[in-house]
């Protein structure tokens, strides 16, 4: 399909593969920098704007999505967060970000950051193609490489580039281009999963609660005022449709009460979902003219809260040098790129890994492992060392106010 025929041939700085909030806040910041670019996606705008996905942003990506001109929804519905309340053995810590390390999270649906990209795109002028088919990139170790894709009404179309970014998400293609004997992947898989839940209920907390007792992890997020975002520990191959709303709520009951009384607010369940994850880093994270930025590059579990914040953090540092690159500099200004990066990638599939350990029971766990586990545990929540820890990695390393 490399040599077939194309309709059209058109010609810019910078093609983006990946049109999810990465890929979108980069067109956002190089088009601030006079830097043309073109993004594309195989899912349609519909596809991506209703898959929910949970949102806790660092102070620093919720300053940068405002400052520089997304958009100040985040303000408005976004709920800023001082810290967390984690659960152990069923007395309640409350990890007090403000106090620990001066910084705060916002609790901001990454879905919310999307549609405030894509419309802050659409707003600018940026060219976004959603829900194309057949995307090949081409001759990424030259200086002119080059992106084919087929749009929805099946014309067929070829970009020329500079530079190739790829933030196609943990399913990425565009890895794949960098060749296996160059490439080192690490990764692990975890022995359990996530059953989440959405649920119209009121508010249970007024931040996210981390909770981990004799029963087995959970987490309670919100969404809205009436509508929560819970999870709590499963196997990889449990089946959404087994769990009746009777049984969950009577599992997260019991693996959040504690002598204080705590109990969550239930209702109706709306959606059910069970979310495998694992740790995966790709490097190099540049091969030629391509550069790897997001879920593409690494995923972390979740528990952390970094996988977003590490996508927008990529895209941050490529939106300073490939201005440069592009400026003159050539593709030695690239090589800014990987090292800041790849810092801050390790730095948080450490702290995921280790948040993820300390709060879950491994399947076959003894109970040396399990009392050890809570011994870590009571180490962090109980000693301000500990919850300074907790908290400094928890709000990633802000820029600010230190």
């Amino acid at each position: 399909m490399a040599d077939a025929p194309v309709d059209s041939v058109v010609t810019v700085p910078v093609a983006v593969v990946g049109a999810g909030p990465a890929g979108l806040m980069l067109a956002h910041l190089l088009g601030r920098a006079g830097v043309g670019t073109i993004v594309l996606d195989t899912r349609t705008r519909h596809e991506i704007e209703t898959t929910q996905r949970a949102g806790i942003l660092e102070a620093d990506v919720a300053h940068d999505l405002v400052a520089t001109g997304v958009s100040d929804r985040i303000l408005r519905d976004g709920y800023e967060h001082e810290g967390i309340e984690v659960r152990s053995a069923g007395r309640p810590y409350r990890i007090d970000f403000r106090k620990l390390v001066g910084a705060s999270t916002w609790l901001y649906p990454q879905t919310d950051v999307f549609t405030d990209l894509a419309d802050a795109r659409e707003r600018d002028g940026g060219t976004v193609h959603f829900g194309v088919r057949d995307t090949e990139v081409l001759d990424v170790t030259t200086d002119a490489p080059r992106v084919r894709y087929t749009a929805p009404d099946g014309a067929r179309h070829e970009i020329r580039a500079r530079f190739v970014v790829g933030a196609d998400g943990s399913r990425s293609m565009c890895r794949d281009l960098v060749p296996a004997e160059r490439r080192t992947r690490y990764g692990t898989e975890y022995p359990f999963a996530w059953f989440g839940i959405l649920a119209e209920a009121p508010r249970s907390a007024p931040e996210l609660v981390y909770a981990r007792s004799e029963h087995g992890f959970a987490l309670i997020s919100q969404r809205t005022e009436s509508v929560q975002r819970m999870y709590f520990q499963c196997a990889p191959d449990a089946s959404a449709d087994a769990w009746p709303d009777d049984r969950i709520w009577e599992t997260l009951q019991a693996r959040v009460a504690g002598e204080d009384g705590f109990r969550l607010e239930e209702g109706p369940i709306t959606e059910k979902t069970v979310l495998r994850f694992r740790s995966f880093v790709q490097e190099p994270m540049r091969w030629g003219s391509l550069l790897l930025a997001g879920d593409a590059a690494h995923t972390v579990p979740p528990t952390g809260a970094r996988g977003l914040n590490l996508a927008l953090h990529d895209v941050k540092v490529l939106a300073d040098v490939l201005p440069k690159a592009l400026g003159g500099a050539g593709g030695a200004a690239l090589d800014a790129y990987e090292p800041p990066a790849l810092r801050r990638v390790w730095r948080a599939q450490n702290f995921s890994y280790w948040m993820t350990q300390l709060l879950h029971t491994a399947p076959g766990a003894s109970s040396f492992d399990l009392r050890r586990q809570l011994g870590e545990l009571d180490n962090v929540v109980g000693t301000r060392a500990g919850r300074r820890y907790l908290a400094e990695q928890y709000t990633g390393w802000p820029a600010r106010g230190r």
